[in-house]
């Protein structure tokens, strides 16, 4: 058959290594499916080219079946508005190929230790849907800076673009296995509804979307209360929809109660187009020391496969992606191979070796 073709953007700092090794891990489960292509962009591409995102490289991104990605950005390398470079790269990619929603698992692996005390493995595994078009983000570059003096942005909420996120998050809550407590396919609402009309609607339209799926609970947390809820009772969710910048803040929340960012995996994905990548940062401080953990990147890389099989009706590929989660699982927990993020020693490389060797 035709390979898939995808591109990959290695970026900055530990984006080169832990987007290599997810490369290599892919290969391995999946042969010669996966064609890879690499192209620039990035903080450092930037600083040579003045171009983050060239436009040779967003042009294989819109051709590719999916894009892959490492991590971007670099300290000191920032627009004139003081704005980081490097995730501008992501941000373009998102905004000009509609990728409007950012999924986040949020599951507790073996091998893996939660610092919520008493949490096992299996009873931690919900997923974020985070708007990811709309929202305060979307004001950026876009925003006011009067002499100086006042700064403001804007929150966009529009109908189009909660509708669309909605169903997304309802339609994978009915896929899923539902919450750890109690089995139930629910959609969990946060927001600030209560203070703010922009959030009023944004729920508002939520349940109009949820009288479309009868067999999937909605549930509502505003966004201050329910980072308390995901420490104390994090088994309770199954499917969390937020908008764009509380998203982004509870699911690195929801990543810490399972590890880390570390460990986090995460896509960008809209109706025709899908970015995959780590959600961690950069790390320069460790960058081309062979010490980064690419797990959170090969995880990613299982979500693409997931995704592509969904689009294109592969079944083989939804078992590689399995094949690979589970490989990560097997590696973390028998113990002698594990990242120092997760209190081990190994390299990237060794932890890329030891996934391979599982997936054999």
């Amino acid at each position: 058959m035709t390979p898939y073709e995808i591109a990959t953007i290695d970026g900055d700092g530990i984006g080169p290594e832990v987007c290599q090794s997810t490369i290599t891990v892919l290969r391995e489960a999946c042969g010669e499916r996966l064609r890879f292509t690499s192209y620039d962009g990035g903080a450092a591409h930037y600083a040579k080219t003045g171009a983050v995102l060239p436009e040779d490289t967003y042009a294989a991104c819109r051709q590719s079946h999916a894009i892959l990605h490492g991590a971007a950005g670099l300290p000191g390398i920032t627009y004139p508005d003081g704005t980081e470079v490097g995730n501008d790269l992501h941000l373009q990619l998102r905004f000009k190929l509609d990728l409007y929603a950012n999924v986040r698992p949020i599951r507790l692996y073996r091998g893996a230790k939660s610092p919520l005390a008493g949490w096992q493995p299996g009873q931690i595994d919900y997923v974020i849907v985070r708007e990811n078009t709309e929202g305060l983000y979307a004001s950026r570059g876009a925003g006011v800076n009067l002499r100086g003096e006042l700064a403001t942005d804007t929150l966009v909420v529009t109908r189009k673009g909660v509708e669309r996120v909605a169903r997304f998050s309802f339609e994978l809550a009915r896929r899923r296995k539902g919450a750890p407590r109690d089995g139930k396919h629910r959609v969990t609402v946060c927001d600030k509804a209560n203070i703010l009309r922009s959030y009023a609607f944004f729920r508002a339209v939520c349940d109009e979307v949820a009288r479309s799926f009868p067999d999937v609970e909605i549930d509502y947390a505003y966004a201050d209360a329910i980072t308390v809820h995901m420490l104390k009772k994090p088994d309770f969710y199954d499917v969390i929809v937020a908008e764009n910048m509380f998203g982004d803040i509870i699911s690195d929340l929801g990543a810490g109660t399972v590890g880390g960012l570390g460990i986090a995996a995460s896509a960008e994905v809209g109706d025709t187009h899908g970015l995959f990548q780590g959600a961690h940062g950069s790390a320069p401080d460790i960058a081309g020391q062979n010490l980064a953990s690419p797990v959170a990147t090969i995880l990613s890389g299982a979500m693409m496969l997931r995704w592509l099989a969904e689009r294109h009706g592969d079944a083989a590929l939804n078992a590689d992606a399995d094949r690979v989660e589970q490989a990560v699982e097997a590696v973390l927990a028998q113990g002698e191979t594990v990242p120092r993020d997760l209190g081990g020693n190994a390299s990237c490389s060794g932890m890329t070796e030891a996934i391979c060797r599982a997936l054999r």
